[in-house]
């Protein structure tokens, strides 16, 4: 596998990203619990570098945020091409509570969606198609 490191693509690519996978960290929580996935259609990831590209692209700006990372990139999964980066560092205490609430948060919004709950949909910032769609304009510019 070729190294990205010096590639102009993914040393564009990651500075875009910084912003995004700074604003996908919990409000309050001092940085800690950030987490940003893409799901692209699988030409959509060709025409970008590739799924590599783009992961190296991702560990990069996480990386130029302290983060220590853990990496998914799945290209022609059964829909789409999947590419995350999570923020795996402990998480002091000051700001666990923060970082847990914000989990629990995201995760009833997508259960209220996959399971079409009647009634208000609590809030989906930071949803994946909301990170793909910042993406795209993001990388488009």
């Amino acid at each position: 596998m070729p190294s990205y490191a010096t590639d102009p693509r993914c040393i564009a690519m990651a500075a875009t990203l910084v912003p995004l996978l700074r604003r996908s960290c919990p409000k309050g929580a001092g940085g800690y619990g950030g987490y940003y996935q893409v799901n692209l259609g699988d030409e959509e990831a060709v025409g970008l570098g590739g799924v590599e590209l783009i992961r190296a692209a991702m560990r990069k700006a996480a990386r130029q945020l302290g983060w220590k990372v853990t990496t998914i990139g799945q290209a022609s999964t059964r829909h789409c091409t999947v590419v995350a980066v999570q923020d795996t560092r402990e998480v002091p205490d000051a700001f666990r509570a923060v970082v847990s609430a914000a989990m629990n948060d995201k995760l009833r919004a997508a259960l209220h969606h996959a399971w079409d709950e009647p009634g208000p949909a609590p809030d989906r910032t930071g949803s994946v198609p909301q990170m793909t769609q910042e993406f795209r304009a993001a990388i488009a510019t």
